[in-house]
């Protein structure tokens, strides 16, 4: 109990620098969703482009983010050799991409329908340039077990983020999405000088050895992460290359990008128990109840995504406010995509069966799998279904890889998950939705808000009496 007392603790650091920034960055969708119409597309632009950014990150990154937990646990490395190695490969990748798209700016703005607006792609080539590196010393940090100094990063750019943006919308009255990206580039480069003390505390040594063994770990975790990334990302890059009129699908990706950010707050949770669970796992693998452990983490995290879900469609009243009413038609798919990303933390927790026992090309398979259902529900139905289409091949993409590697994972390293309680927990969580969803048409406001903080109470005392008093586990 302990382990899980110490994973907690570190959740909910790690939680304030991606629950209480996402809840900030929620500020922002407001003041975009207001300042730039529906009819405009450009929220659509924004979407779109950040949808190329997060794909590329992670190319770039290369999978040394996992690769680094991996090797710097080892009793025989040395830190500061694996976090160098690991940098340098991150930082030619990041800066010969940076070139490349500096090199061939005219065609790749062409290609992707923005020829009128190359300082876009430019812009955001520097950012994602810059995040991939910065991705490995904050990666050092949470290896070194130094969550506040991370989480005190992470906010520190949440507030200039808004803080600029609030200059450029709101007193300089700029409405064009150009400024989302100029504040962007401003921002990543400030947190960027901030990394350069601890870039010289380093001692540089890079390990060509040690790089051949790290790279032949990471290149599954690549495919991993790139067939990853594109369950969350290619519906919103397919979306305006499917959609049969050019200008309307950057209207509707708008409208889709805008209500997703609500869906957004399962993904924060997700992220911040990765960040505290996953140096703790590479740490406890040897012991003698890590598998007892892993099944207790997997209940737990379940359990509070499942709460989570609950609070945010039984609030969706108050919650729908967060953006502009030209965007609200696309509320409905929240509770899909909020789904979706239960299964994404699921099938987290599942990867590291593969990662433990060094066989990470597994997860390329299963996400890969994954993918290319996604691509298929997307392909299909975008121009029939819309941005419906999107929502629902995220869910079925993530449902069959989580499948697969429980299936794959339960005859290679089986680890005796509480099936049957988590299923419960499941089953009373969809029945407290579907009487939200059932009474929303028939009741007021408030009296919905009333019934639906009482369903959530239910749910949340039936946790207590079932899972929550460890003391006498």
């Amino acid at each position: 109990m302990a382990n899980l007392r110490h994973l907690l603790k570190d959740t909910a650091i790690y939680g304030l620098s991606s629950i209480v920034g996402r809840f900030l960055n929620y500020l922002l969708v407001p003041l975009y969703t207001h300042c730039m119409p529906t009819s405009s597309g450009d929220y659509g632009i924004s979407t779109n482009v950040y949808a190329y950014v997060a794909l590329i990150l992670v190319i770039l990154t290369f999978g040394m983010e996992t690769t680094l937990f991996r090797f710097g646990s080892d009793e025989k490395a040395r830190p500061d050799t694996v976090f160098s190695t690991s940098f340098a490969l991150v930082a030619a990748l990041s800066l010969a991409f940076l070139a490349l798209v500096a090199g061939f700016i005219t065609p790749i703005s062409e290609a992707l329908g923005y020829e009128a607006h190359h300082s876009y792609l430019l812009m955001m080539a520097a950012v994602v340039c810059m995040d991939a590196m910065q991705a490995i010393p904050f990666s050092y940090l949470r290896l070194r077990k130094q969550p506040i100094r991370f989480a005190s990063l992470k906010l520190l750019f949440i507030v200039l983020n808004i803080a600029l943006n609030c200059l450029y919308f709101l007193v300089l009255h700029k409405t064009q999405v150009y400024y989302i990206f100029l504040v962007n580039l401003w921002c990543t480069a400030f947190v960027s000088l901030l990394f350069l003390p601890m870039l010289f505390r380093i001692r540089w040594r890079v390990d060509w050895r040690l790089l051949r063994r790290m790279l032949s770990y990471s290149w599954p975790l690549l495919v991993l992460g790139i067939a990853g990334i594109l369950n969350q990302t290619a519906d919103k890059v397919i979306f305006p290359l499917v959609y049969p009129d050019k200008q309307e699908a950057q209207v509707q990706l708008g409208i889709y990008g805008a209500c997703v950010k609500i869906a957004m707050i399962m993904a924060m949770i997700t992220q911040a128990f990765r960040y505290a669970y996953e140096p703790i796992v590479f740490a406890k693998q040897r012991d003698k109840d890590a598998k007892e452990y892993y099944a207790s983490a997997m209940k737990f995290f379940l359990i509070f995504t499942l709460l989570a879900f609950l609070c945010v469609v039984g609030y969706m009243p108050l919650l729908k406010h967060i953006i502009g009413a030209g965007y609200r038609e696309g509320l409905r798919v929240v509770p899909i995509v909020m789904g979706a990303e239960i299964m994404m933390g699921v099938y987290f927790n599942l990867s590291f069966w593969y990662k433990l026992i060094d066989r990470t090309i597994y997860g390329a398979w299963f996400s890969a799998a994954g993918c290319l259902v996604l691509f298929a529900v997307n392909i299909w139905g975008i121009p029939r279904y819309g941005y419906m289409a999107c929502a629902w091949g995220g869910f079925a993409g993530y449902g069959v890889a989580m499948v697969l590697s429980y299936i794959v994972g339960q005859r290679k390293n089986p680890i005796r998950y509480p099936l049957r309680s988590m299923a419960v927990y499941t089953l009373l969580a969809l029945v407290l939705f579907l009487c939200m969803q059932y009474t929303a048409k028939s009741l007021t406001t408030p009296w919905q808000l009333c019934l639906n903080t009482g369903l959530i109470l239910a749910f949340a005392l039936y946790i207590v009496r079932e899972a929550l008093p460890l003391r006498r586990r």
